[in-house]
């Protein structure tokens, strides 16, 4: 879904590169699944080819063949020409019976012919060449098997894929229902009305804070903050006791809040013209520097998109009051100009097209105004239903 909630001072797109401008889960899925029954389908094929002719046939011809090559490799130095007599006895013997299988066996033939290729009262390096050609049919065997092993890894690697693109899919199928519950904002309305005045609020007040926060004493932050507390919709962060003792109770409470953040930076020597007890300034101030420089007035500020008529109205005049004491007229006339909208029969038109502007980023957007969303939320339902079937159906 769309960009972050805001105050309305931004543009009602999303930006650009947002998540939905990469792979489209529904694409993905389907493709997941068709790699997945390509997988299984391969390695049914070899399961069956192996079963047909005979699991235990061809593990005992790869086997063989195996062994015919390391007893091979083994002697082919030693055994050659008028070398060691006794490894040419050891490998006549040791290749006789790594090749000798039935008559029935897989490449029978091959294990024949091989030995009959180095049966011989001296041997060659050719003949040696003879004997793992004449091999190479049992080696197809060995292929056979490595190809299953093979197949088995990239049906296990689908698979696992194809899960994660159903998990993938099943969370998009969610957001394109939610965006299609949204069809129903008129993306054409003039949602500039209500973002306007409300940005421009906001900015008026935080900037109204911010001047009342240095120029008017701590006691009267602190004040101000204890009524704006008792508001109902304002959420402020309430001084610490110990801050609010001391500003209360000493005569360093007269000064702004900067001004005391300042002082805590100062050496005891240099604060002792300044304050009557530096001690008592450091303890309460310097340990809450954080607090002090983070108070602003966002919690004056209207959310953005806006809440529903009745309750920005409500929120509003409880607002009005509050602002009053730290922003000019003009600051509170435009409050009360988002108030008289939120009272306006076109107000919930304007505050559901800002919501989905809102929530949903541009190529949303795009699905609602070209509406086509519907037909994207039948063609994900529709993939993932083929997604679950190809799970089901090539489960092992």
């Amino acid at each position: 879904m769309g960009g972050a909630a805001g105050d309305g001072s931004a543009g009602d797109g999303a930006a650009e590169g947002d998540a939905t401008a990469g792979p489209d889960p529904i694409v993905e899925a389907g493709e997941a699944a068709a790699r997945l029954r390509e997988r299984y389908d391969e390695l049914r094929r070899l399961e069956d080819r192996i079963a047909d002719l005979g699991r235990d046939r061809v593990e005992a011809a790869a086997d063989t063949y195996r062994r015919a090559h390391r007893v091979l490799d083994q002697y082919e130095e030693d055994a050659v020409g008028s070398g060691d007599f006794e490894a040419y006895v050891r490998f006549e013997g040791e290749f006789a019976n790594a090749v000798d299988v039935g008559d029935d066996a897989l490449a029978a033939d091959a294990f024949a012919a091989a030995d009959e290729a180095v049966d011989k009262k001296r041997l060659s390096e050719s003949d040696f060449e003879a004997a793992r050609e004449a091999l190479d049919p049992a080696g197809d065997y060995v292929d056979l098997l490595a190809d299953r092993d093979d197949a088995v890894d990239d049906y296990r690697i689908a698979r696992k894929e194809a899960r994660q693109a159903r998990k993938d899919l099943v969370a998009r199928l969610d957001e394109l229902r939610e965006v299609a519950g949204m069809a129903d904002a008129d993306l054409d309305a003039d949602v500039d009305r209500l973002r306007e005045p409300v940005a421009a609020y906001n900015e008026a007040v935080r900037e109204a804070f911010d001047d009342f926060y240095k120029s008017a004493s701590a006691r009267e932050v602190f004040a101000f903050l204890d009524r704006a507390d008792a508001t109902p919709f304002v959420d402020v962060d309430v001084p610490p006791t110990d801050l609010a003792d001391y500003v209360a109770e000493y005569e360093a409470g007269a000064e702004p809040l900067p001004t005391l953040l300042e002082y805590a930076d100062y050496s005891n020597s240099k604060l002792e013209h300044y304050v009557d007890d530096p001690g008592a300034l450091r303890t309460a101030v310097a340990v809450h520097r954080t607090y002090v420089e983070r108070l602003d007035g966002e919690s004056l500020t209207l959310d953005w998109p806006p809440a529903a008529g009745d309750e920005l109205a409500y929120e509003i005049d409880e607002l009005i009051p509050l602002v009053s004491r730290v922003a000019d007229d003009e600051t509170v006339a435009t409050l009360r100009s988002v108030r008289d909208l939120a009272r306006d029969d076109e107000y919930e038109r304007l505050r559901r097209a800002a919501k989905v502007r809102d929530a949903l980023d541009e190529s949303e957007l795009e699905l609602v105004r070209t509406g086509v969303i519907d037909d994207r939320v039948r063609e994900a339902e529709r993939t993932l239903a083929v997604v679950k079937d190809v799970l089901t159906e090539t489960e092992r």
